[in-house]
């Protein structure tokens, strides 16, 4: 009789086991399917479909806007419309991993030299031989890649937040308070648990990451990550690229033209990267340190905006 008991009890265990399991997966996951958002185009690069905004003439000047993580193209849509003003046609994606229809599963599809390829994949699907490259976050990490391994296509590089990527793995390797502060890096090599812990409870503690952002901006970018793998596909770029960091990046001089703009209250960027980005660049530099943290655009839009502007008429 006891035997039975104790089979039917590890039975039920088994069995709330198997429904919080599902449960957990659930939210990890994300159950929205995904589609085209209002406005946006699905530009064909590399055998995916980027869900792309693209604004203005596209007889103007052409410019690339990269986002990071975690948030999505949404975050340029201000400046793209002041760009669109005074003669320039912008174009921003939702790029790997964030586009419903360009998010493979595999860890190693995330790999930097493929986020790069990818715009420029992009830029030549919509004609752009040249272009301006701005970026933000990994979008900014992506653009140095860029300036690397494609510098005949673009006319200039903004990177926002994030210095060069040799400037960056080196500080990780040799500064305490870079590496301290990337510890959220290390975090996310697990499987699943970084998702859950992101997404659970209505997604509260990515909420409170952005805690600059407007309430349309932070609804656009729940409704993107509970997609089907979203959440999964955007953390797989730090899995796919993690070993970079400890090992570089194995970039070349940038020799095009580089703004460079960072705040000094950003938590994961400290300033010894910063201050040995120049010595990776070889031509035009500016550095700009404003009073401000990570999330550039949303806290600094004035300055940010017209450092920019500055940089495209200059070249």
């Amino acid at each position: 009789m006891i035997l039975k008991y104790a089979a039917g009890a590890t039975l039920l265990v088994l069995f709330l086991l198997i429904i919080v399991y599902m449960y957990i997966n659930k939210i990890i996951v994300g159950s929205n399917t995904g589609s085209l958002p209002d406005g946006y185009t699905l530009v064909e690069a590399n055998g995916h479909a980027f869900s792309t905004k693209i604004s203005g003439d596209d007889q103007d000047v052409p410019v690339i806007l990269l986002h990071g993580f975690p948030e999505s193209s949404v975050m340029w849509n201000r400046l793209m419309s002041d760009l669109n003003k005074i003669g320039y046609y912008t174009v921003a994606p939702d790029q790997r991993g964030y586009s419903f229809r360009a998010r493979p599963k595999e860890i190693a599809q995330y790999q930097i030299s493929h986020l790069a390829s990818d715009v420029i994949a992009i830029a030549d699907s919509l004609g752009m031989k040249k272009f301006h490259l701005i970026g933000h976050d990994w979008g900014s990490g992506i653009g140095w890649q860029i300036a690397s391994d494609y510098p005949e296509r673009l006319l200039s590089f903004t990177s926002l937040s994030v210095p060069h990527l040799e400037a960056f793995s080196r500080a990780y390797r040799e500064d305490s308070l870079q590496y301290d502060a990337s510890d959220y890096m290390r975090n996310f090599q697990t499987k699943k648990i970084p998702e859950y812990m992101l997404a659970k409870d209505n997604y509260e503690v990515l909420k409170s990451i952005w805690d600059k952002h407007q309430d349309d901006e932070i609804a656009s970018y729940v409704d993107l990550l509970s997609q089907q793998n979203a959440l999964t596909s955007s953390i797989n770029w730090y899995r796919a690229n993690f070993e970079l960091f400890n090992q570089g990046f194995d970039l070349g001089m940038i020799e095009v033209p580089v703004l460079f703009v960072w705040g000094n209250k950003d938590n994961a960027l400290k300033r010894s990267g910063v201050e040995w980005t120049e010595d990776y660049v070889t031509g035009y530099y500016r550095f700009v340190e404003l009073n401000a943290g990570h999330w550039l655009v949303q806290e600094s839009y004035e300055k940010v905006q017209e450092e920019i502007v500055s940089h495209l008429e200059k070249f």
